[in-house]
């Protein structure tokens, strides 16, 4: 079966709930409600082959409306081709239901886009968060996240908990301020041997060898 055929059998068989579809260098893509997603993935699971789950993640669309996505990365050892579905959320209202009960796997999936971006599981049995601790105010991969991040309290269990501030981004490895030597000269690099190492730091403005 192919990812189109799929598609065409999702249609006839959800009716209302889905939207277009389109295809991009050989990845379909779908767009299907919110409400529709959980029996979206059972029945492609059951009836079309699609036994995998490799990915889920939230999108954030920023500047735009709906400003969330989450996408499902399908994958079928059957018939080996992917297929991948798309839900659409206001930032108002970013909850859609759980897919834990068609593929275990998407638990940790989805607490992760929980996590990062605030997108919330209708259904899921252990929602919270993954990476960052509970009681974080902020959600690191939106895009108004900014760079060097923002303060918060440290959890009370942490050992010596205070803060959490923001990065100095000057001088850091990936940022220069006016006047300040270049990441060229101011890193050591993978080829460098202790003597190199030390003439740069003695001298930073020394032309490098061509």
């Amino acid at each position: 079966m192919t990812p189109q055929a799929a598609v065409q059998q999702l249609v006839e068989h959800l009716g209302e709930g889905v939207g277009e579809s389109a295809e991009f260098r050989g990845e379909v893509t779908m767009v299907v409600g919110r409400d529709k997603i959980a029996a979206a993935c059972r029945f492609l699971k059951e009836h079309c082959g699609f036994d995998m789950l490799t990915d889920l993640s939230g999108i954030d669309n920023y500047g735009e409306e709906p400003r969330f996505a989450v996408a499902y990365h399908l994958y079928s050892l059957t018939h080996r081709c992917p297929l991948r579905l798309k839900v659409l959320l206001d930032e108002d209202d970013a909850l859609v239901d759980s897919v834990v009960g068609v593929w275990s796997t998407a638990s940790w999936h989805e607490r992760e886009a929980y996590d990062m971006f605030g997108i919330r599981f209708a259904g899921h049995p252990n929602l919270k968060r993954i990476l960052m601790w509970e009681g974080y105010p902020h959600h690191p991969l939106r895009k108004d996240f900014p760079l060097a991040g923002l303060p918060a309290d440290l959890p009370a269990t942490a050992e010596e908990a205070g803060r959490v501030e923001t990065a100095n981004m000057l001088g850091g490895p990936y940022f220069s301020g006016p006047g300040q030597r270049g990441t060229v000269s101011r890193e050591p690099r993978q080829y460098d041997t202790a003597a190199e190492q030390a003439d740069k730091l003695s001298s930073p403005n020394k032309a490098e060898p061509v």
